[in-house]
């Protein structure tokens, strides 16, 4: 099956790279074997960023390859050495992508050269026992693991930016204007939906440069998803000037130019969002004698109604040069009405002072704890390492979480699970144990052995 080439809507899978491993090590040479803790700290994990690159006119490449993963951080060393960042993933996207989730729910839109939006971050990287190391705790004998980085499916949706956007019934001559009026070479024939991608040309009026491009697929009923319309009705919504090319002669029965119009602009009204949109109506193939002298028939009648009306030929380029210059007063007119884009302001929203750094709620026979400081403290947890885990009851407790139980009524044996119902830690309450503390011949985290040194 062939794979098209142009593609204007995927989704995406990213996933930011992992923080690298905070390293557990002691420092040691000739005559001090034990000379403190020297664990470096690991890398943080790269992004997944999107950018606009303005040559861009498809999402075709992530079409084939929609799985995108940034590189993790590497982990700490000895000797103080921190690890390496992990590179950020940069993603190449068409200006006018649209950023949604899968619900939806618009995330950002890119639009203009240089535009970039991390959708992935990556995961910070695990302390090393260096850094881990104070007065009480002059020897951890443990390091923070790396926290993976973010993942999530995105939906890329693009719009394409053009000044002048051409509508109307297939084999109206839109493919065949913008081969006339550019240098563009669509696929052109005589047939209904020959354009199944829009096709996009750069058209030069005096001093002004401007893009045309044509909708393809819209016919009666292309708004509730008939024909192709549905998927480009789309593009139409950041063109600053609509261009109705009508076919004046076809010899299709029921079709004429007015009723042509009256559709088209009826399934425009049905997308929404175009009714500000200047419009200019083209009476294409008048090189056609019956086309000519239908064009001079209902040209005062669209006169009428506020229309700006060209007589045009594709195959002849009769017309073409009054056509350029009228989309060109109206583009003007339209950037000069169009503000200045304003940068991009970062807004930072702290958190309130009385939010609570977590929740907990009974579920069933299970306590759960929800909440960014304690899910985050668990992943960085190396459970294997008694320390480490006794180390993050501290935590727990110097936050709360167990005076909170003991006031909810949690008694000893009660399940406790800490995050996501389907990636948490499940442990037994039990207020009076202290994980790791039993190997320790003093305080967690102290070695007698480095009082001496």
């Amino acid at each position: 099956m062939a794979v098209p080439t142009f593609i204007d809507r995927v989704t995406l899978h990213v996933a930011g790279g992992d923080g690298g491993h905070g390293c557990t090590s002691v420092h040691r040479e000739k005559f001090k074997p034990l000379g403190g803790p020297d664990g470096g700290n690991g890398g943080r994990g790269g992004n997944v960023v999107l950018e606009v690159a303005p040559n861009l006119t498809t999402l075709a490449d992530y079409y084939h390859a929609p799985h995108r993963r940034a590189a993790n951080g590497r982990p700490g060393q000895g000797s103080n050495r921190a690890g390496a960042d992990g590179a950020d993933l940069v993603l190449r996207v068409p200006d006018g992508t649209v950023v949604k989730t899968t619900d939806g729910e618009v995330l950002i839109d890119l639009v203009g050269a240089g535009t970039s939006y991390v959708v992935a971050a990556g995961g910070n990287g695990g302390l090393g026992n260096a850094a881990l190391s104070s007065a009480r705790r002059r020897a951890p004998g443990f390091a923070l693991l790396g926290e993976p980085g973010d993942r999530s499916s995105i939906v890329l949706e693009l719009k394409l930016v053009a000044d002048v956007g051409l509508v109307g019934f297939p084999s109206a001559g839109k493919s065949s204007l913008i081969a006339a009026m550019s240098r563009a070479r669509p696929k052109i024939a005589d047939y209904p939906f020959t354009t199944l991608v829009p096709n996009l040309g750069v058209v030069t009026a005096g001093d002004t440069t401007f893009t045309v491009a044509d909708v393809p697929g819209l016919i009666e009923g292309a708004s509730e998803g008939r024909g192709l319309g549905h998927e480009f009705l789309r593009h139409v919504e950041r063109c600053s000037a609509l261009c109705h090319v009508i076919d004046c002669a076809t010899l299709e029965p029921g079709r004429d130019p007015l009723s042509d119009l009256d559709i088209i602009e009826g399934e425009l009204a049905a997308h929404g969002g175009l009714e500000d949109r200047p419009r200019l109506v083209v009476l294409n193939k008048v090189d056609v004698p019956d086309a000519r002298d239908l064009a001079e028939l209902v040209k005062p009648e669209l006169a009428a109604r506020g229309l700006h009306v060209f007589e045009v030929s594709a195959a002849t380029h009769a017309g073409l040069v009054e056509l350029s210059y009228a989309m060109a007063r109206l583009v003007q007119g339209r950037r000069a009405a169009t503000p200045p884009a304003e940068p991009t302001r970062i807004v930072i929203r702290p958190r309130a002072v009385d939010e609570s750094d977590f929740t907990i709620t009974r579920e069933g026979d299970v306590w759960r704890v929800r909440g960014r400081r304690p899910e985050r403290w668990v992943r960085q947890t190396d459970f294997s390492n008694d320390e480490a885990v006794g180390y993050l009851s501290d935590r727990l407790n110097r936050l709360g979480v167990e005076d909170k139980l003991r006031k909810l009524g949690a008694q000893r044996g009660d399940a406790v699970a800490i995050g996501e119902e389907d990636n948490a830690v499940v442990f037994d309450f039990d207020p009076s144990v202290e994980s790791g503390a039993e190997l320790l011949q003093g305080p967690r985290g102290s070695d007698p052995r480095l009082d001496g040194r």
